[in-house]
């Protein structure tokens, strides 16, 4: 049984959801969707993917899950929740696509995916405020925290900064592309996505950086998350795959990439080199191509069509060509079939996908983890909306860092790519905030 309450709310949404995340110390997840704002915190149950199968962990007890395609165990046991009105928040990692296209395992059974559904949350959206926790005195305190982080949600931002070097070439960025380059000439692949770190060594605060940050980007999503051993604050420029209750399907590729600067004659200059960009206008078009071939796997026949081919979108420091590809998803099919069929991003992958995957495993350094794979919400009534993460900021295992990457064909050149990496660091590393308290008390007991 879950308790709801509603009450209404007119403040900023994604500054109180901050709020929240600050004063907790529980697992939990804050996602944006168009003008909605979720928190989630704690968790009821938690599925994680691991290269050798499905795992639910409820009450402590752990029981694997049957099924040969991890989707369908999941979606099957999501099927099983009692609660009315569920909503499940998680990520899945760029390494999930070794699975997924039969490519190099990591090494670890470390968990590829992660999902689970909050002991309590509260959603945002339409003037007002869902609570929903177990019981009412659950939902009590729900309020209270609520009315203490719109207040906090008031407090003026932090204007120090963490200073981070986006410019040194420290893992040989500019060889790799060359390399990727000299492949890509002599037929291997047609395209790859590939990315470098920039670590940083001071303090970052989280919330603060995500609620900073969002003010100065213009995001498809954000989100922000401790949850499954990982920490990242983020502005997705994208979505890998959005499901409607209804089984609309949508994908959202970018691909293309010009600064933005907000001097408008200087951006519509680079607009229009986008559109006259012989090599950013191919990169666009093959990868709208495959995407639309992957939606065609799960939709119905012939229900894939391109809604709206190579416009510019704006999202924080660059703008990109974009192109949206819908579908209607087949009946024998779910929501995480559709993530499953267009994971990773093509966008962020390359072209055809598994070759690409080898060839990053091969020549990037270490694992992505969560670089380039999805943060992602699902609903009791079938829907799912899947942020593609990059714009992002990391940290797991006492590290902290940055990461960003370019598309590579065969008309790139390593100085233009590495650039296109720091014009996309930009849209995070100028806001990175170092610690702050937190002024919204956490849960008690």
């Amino acid at each position: 049984m879950t308790v709801e309450r509603r009450i209404p709310l007119d403040s900023d949404y994604v500054r109180v959801a901050g709020a929240l995340a600050a004063g907790s110390t529980e697992p939990h997840m804050v996602y944006e969707n168009q003008g909605s704002v979720c928190w989630a915190e704690g968790e009821a149950a938690v599925f994680t993917v691991h290269a050798t199968g499905v795992t639910l962990t409820e009450n402590g007890k752990r029981t694997e899950l049957p099924g040969e395609r991890p989707s369908a165990a999941v979606a099957d046991a999501f099927g099983a929740i009692a609660t009315s009105g569920w909503r499940a928040y998680g990520w899945a990692s760029f390494e999930w696509s070794h699975l997924l296209h039969g490519g190099v395992r990591t090494g670890t059974d470390d968990p590829l995916a992660y999902l689970a559904v909050p002991l309590r949350e509260i959603r945002l959206a339409n003037g007002a405020a869902i609570l929903r926790a177990a019981t009412e005195s659950e939902v009590d305190a729900l309020e209270q925290r609520l009315s203490g982080a719109v207040v906090s949600a008031t407090s003026p931002l932090v204007s120090d900064r963490v200073a981070v070097d986006d410019r040194e070439d420290r893992f040989g960025y500019r060889d790799a592309v060359a390399a990727a380059v000299a492949d890509i000439r002599a037929g291997l692949l047609d395209k790859v996505i590939l990315s470098r770190v920039v670590p940083i060594e001071e303090e970052v605060d989280f919330p603060a950086t995500y609620v900073t940050g969002r003010q100065g980007n213009t995001p498809a999503r954000s989100f922000l998350l401790r949850l499954g051993g990982w920490e990242v604050a983020g502005f997705s420029p994208e979505i890998v795959a959005g499901v409607g209750a209804d089984g609309a399907v949508r994908t959202q590729p970018l691909a293309g990439t010009r600064a933005f600067e907000g001097d408008a004659p200087v951006d519509a200059a680079r607009r229009d080199e986008l559109y006259c960009d012989a090599k950013e206008v191919f990169e666009h078009a093959i990868s709208v191509r495959l995407a639309a071939a992957e939606m065609a796997e799960v939709c119905v026949p012939g229900s894939v069509h391109v809604v709206d081919f190579m416009s510019v979108k704006e999202r924080g420091t660059v703008q990109h060509l974009a192109s949206d590809v819908a579908g209607t998803l087949a009946d024998d099919r779910t929501a995480l079939d559709a993530l499953a069929a267009l994971f990773p991003a093509v966008t962020a992958s390359g072209i055809p996908k598994a070759k690409a995957c080898e060839v990053i495993h091969r020549v990037e350094p270490g694992t992505r983890g969560l670089y380039s794979g999805a943060v992602l919400t699902m609903d009791s009534d079938g829907a799912m909306d899947a942020a593609l993460v990059l714009r992002s900021v990391f940290r797991r295992d006492g590290r902290t860092w940055l990461r960003a990457g370019a598309g590579i064909v065969a008309q790139s050149t390593p100085d233009r790519e590495f650039e296109e990496t720091v014009e996309k660091l930009h849209s995070v590393s100028r806001f990175l905030v170092p610690p702050v308290p937190a002024l919204v008390p956490a849960a008690t007991s």
